[in-house]
């Protein structure tokens, strides 16, 4: 069984430190630390999806 995606939106306090990426057509990836706040990207919402915990 595959392990369920964290996904986090814009605002939202971390819940897992990690490498998170942005879903849509504008992409990166960061590291945030758990208990932050989950940032903005090019000044808009996105949705952050887990990628490697750490």
């Amino acid at each position: 069984m595959e392990d369920q995606k964290i996904t986090l939106v814009t605002g939202r306090k971390c819940t897992v430190s990690g490498e998170w990426e942005t879903q849509g057509r504008l992409s990166t990836i960061i590291y945030v630390s758990k208990g932050e706040i989950m940032p903005a990207y090019c000044g808009k919402n996105v949705k952050w999806i887990l990628i490697r915990k750490g």
